[in-house]
């Protein structure tokens, strides 16, 4: 062995390898006929620094690629070139149609797996498009168009940067497949070496293939397949000339040529395709005429995309993915379409006023039956990629209290107990105490529990929730369809435990329904493929609270939109007979309103997706309520304006509200309250006029005092 020099096994075939300026130096070089023999070794110069110091950044990650595709040769000398990267397109695969709870179409629900699609599956309209717009002489060239690549070169220093690309079908694949989208000078120079290596590796009908199932199509669209099943819900093989011509404009630049894109711009690009398919000779200019006039129509996958997106996870969870990707059953929503237009369009034009960066989500039931008749999960009402009716989990702040008092109701306390707002510690753990506040540090002195809901007191509700028990609330929470921690502890009572928006609406249907929760309901029906009833969904309903507790919650919620902290809805109320209640969480950096009439239950959330303060002012009753007053406005105008009917356990007694006692006449103040049967006072009010004796079967007041 010659001094400074060391013998090392080649890992590569022949023609990755040629000389370099030294005799005994070989370097990776496809394209090359000449080199060492497979398997040879080589006597190359002792590094006294790394060999992969000379190499450039881009070395390695095209050696990786290029030792693939030198694998796959090995296959294609076999005959047995794998080229599909994924299952074939089986026969059948469609859509899932989904029609709103009158029969109106709201949309529908592609396959979400790719397929791959044989070239015989694909249009020779199509492919004749492709190659007229994308690469004219695909089936002469070797990889490379070397005239392209000059008129490129010519543009690109006309222009002072790299603007043009010049890439044949060949440099596209391999861009999409193994290299980045960098317009640099060492990418395109790598692109070029692998794609006369693909060609060689390939026929062009593979490599044609290859690309039609891999490029992507915009809007999630793999392939061609998930592309013509997208936009025009087909399969390859069943594309008219005039969708081929819009599939064919969409590689060049996918998030604006897609036919889902500005109607102007998915023409001028048809016309473009049509022009150079004229210039190739593909098609005569009559023949261009005549389909530059009749176009071709997308089959929009419809609105409310959040929605939808809720259907396909039920259908899945329900029968399994496979039935689901399979496609063509009927879905008839719970949605009412009218209504589904109106919080899309509420949430939206409410949402862009108030700041930039800023999100929303609504969602409307049926409190007797659980109908999901809204649902919007965005503020643009266009993305799925986070589903914030649904799915999104924020803590509820003060919107969770509602439950926290009916729970209170439960255990025998009354809307005219009294409790001291006083301050008080907790302990928190070894030398530490937490000491809840009320918002903005203030005051209320002593308060009844209808007075402390409906100014959100902090400090009285966590009182009351002690009183409650952590655990007793987390059940009865349960029952409303509220899933929280009792590890939480008493912070539970101002809304730490995370909810979804759709999830707390739900758990306000017992407060309008009479104590009955009604569990959420998106699907009332699904058909099978011959159009015959397949599953039949009704409504499902549980005794979450008394009658008693939910219509006494709602008299004292009603003073939320009166004199509380949603006093903006103190007009809507008098005209409306309707309940709910703010939340607010650390910082405002969630806003909530759920609110209720007996028609309809609405909550609404606002907030960024990732939580930061939403500034001054950024309450629930501030940002939240409104809008929920907007959409409610609208939505309930063709429905009866009824009241809560008053249960049988009900009874009503005039009280000094001072004492939480039965009213005297020399009492200055007295006001009707509310109170399940049993729990009414029996004792006059003893702070003014003469004392009473007291009754037999009297009872001391409930809550006396707090906790």
């Amino acid at each position: 062995m010659v001094a400074n020099f060391e013998s090392v096994k080649t890992p590569w075939p022949p023609a990755a390898w040629t000389r370099a300026d030294s005799a005994s130096e070989w370097v990776s070089c496809p394209g090359e006929s000449q080199g060492p023999e497979e398997g040879a070794v080589l006597t190359l110069p002792c590094a006294k620094r790394p060999i992969r110091n000379r190499w450039h950044p881009w070395h390695r990650p095209a050696l990786l690629a290029l030792s693939l595709i030198q694998g796959l040769a090995a296959w294609g000398q076999q005959g047995q070139t794998p080229i599909a990267t994924c299952p074939p397109l089986p026969a059948g695969v469609t859509s899932v149609t989904v029609l709103d709870s009158q029969g109106r179409y709201v949309g529908r629900i592609p396959p979400q797996n790719r397929y791959w699609a044989t070239l015989d599956r694909i249009p020779g309209f199509l492919q004749q498009a492709l190659l007229a717009v994308e690469d004219s002489r695909f089936y002469e060239h070797s990889g490379l168009d070397y005239r392209s690549i000059a008129r490129a070169a010519m543009k690109d220093v006309l222009k002072g940067r790299m603007a043009e690309g010049g890439s044949t079908i060949t440099q596209q694949l391999i861009k999409n497949k193994f290299l980045s989208s960098a317009r640099t000078l060492d990418r395109k120079i790598e692109e070029a070496k692998l794609a006369l290596e693909f060609e060689r590796t390939y026929t062009k009908q593979q490599i044609l293939e290859m690309y039609f199932n891999e490029i992507y199509y915009g809007n999630g669209a793999q392939g061609i397949v998930q592309a013509a099943r997208l936009y025009f819900d087909k399969s390859p093989e069943e594309l008219s000339d005039g969708e081929c011509l819009l599939l064919a404009g969409v590689p060049k630049n996918p998030s604006r040529y897609n036919p889902f894109g500005k109607p102007a711009d998915v023409a001028s690009r048809r016309d473009v395709v049509l022009k150079r398919m004229e210039e190739v000779h593909a098609i005569t200019p009559q023949r261009r005429l005549a389909l530059q006039a009749h176009g071709a129509a997308t089959r929009p996958l419809g609105q409310a995309p959040q929605y939808l997106a809720q259907i396909r996870a039920q259908l899945i969870g329900r029968l399994g993915a496979t039935a689901v990707e399979q496609g063509g059953l009927e879905v008839v929503a719970a949605m009412d379409l009218d209504l589904q237009r109106l919080a899309e369009q509420t949430l939206r034009e409410s949402v862009k006023h108030l700041s930039p960066g800023l999100q929303g989500a609504l969602v409307c039931l049926d409190p007797t039956t659980g109908d999901v008749l809204a649902a919007v999960g965005d503020a643009e009402g266009t993305s799925t990629a986070l589903n914030r009716a649904f799915v999104s989990k924020r803590q509820p702040g003060s919107a969770i209290k509602p439950l926290i008092y009916a729970a209170a109701l439960e255990k025998g306390l009354t809307a005219a107990s009294l409790w001291s707002d006083e301050a008080v510690a907790y302990d928190a753990g070894p030398g530490q105490t937490w000491k809840p506040q009320n918002y903005g540090r203030e005051q209320f002195g002593e308060l009844s529990l209808r007075q402390a809901l409906a100014h959100s007191g902090n400090i009285i509700t966590v009182k009351v929730l002690e009183a409650v028990g952590v655990p007793s609330f987390v059940e009865f929470a349960g029952k409303a369809g509220l899933s929280l921690s009792a590890q939480s502890g008493l912070s539970l009572a101002l809304g730490t435990g995370e909810v979804t928006l759709k999830d707390l609406v739900q758990a306000y249907t017992p407060l309008a329904n009479a104590g009955a929760k009604a569990e959420a309901r998106t699907i009332l029906r699904i058909y099978d493929r011959r159009r015959q009833t397949w599953i039949e969904n009704p409504p499902a309903t549980s005794q979450a609270m008394s009658p008693a507790a939910s219509f006494i919650t709602t008299q004292m919620l009603k003073d939320v939109l009166t004199y509380g902290t949603a006093k903006s809805l103190r007009a809507f109320s008098q005209t409306r007979p309707s309940a709910g209640k703010t939340g607010t969480t650390d910082n405002g950096v969630d806003a909530w309103f759920v609110g209720y009439t007996p028609n309809l239950v609405t909550g609404v959330w606002i907030g960024y997706d990732q939580p930061r303060p939403g500034g001054k002012g950024f309450t629930g009753g501030a940002v939240a309520a409104p809008i929920w007053e907007r959409f409610m406005a609208k939505a309930l105008a063709s429905r009866p304006n009824v009241d809560f009917p008053m249960p049988e356990t009900v009874v009503v007694r005039s009280i000094d509200p001072t004492t939480g006692q039965l009213a005297r006449e020399e009492c200055p103040q007295k006001q009707d309250e509310f109170f399940a049967c049993g729990t009414e006072p029996m004792q006059p009010c003893t702070s003014h006029g003469e004392p009473a004796e007291p009754m037999e079967d009297e009872r001391p007041p409930e809550g006396g005092g707090g906790v």
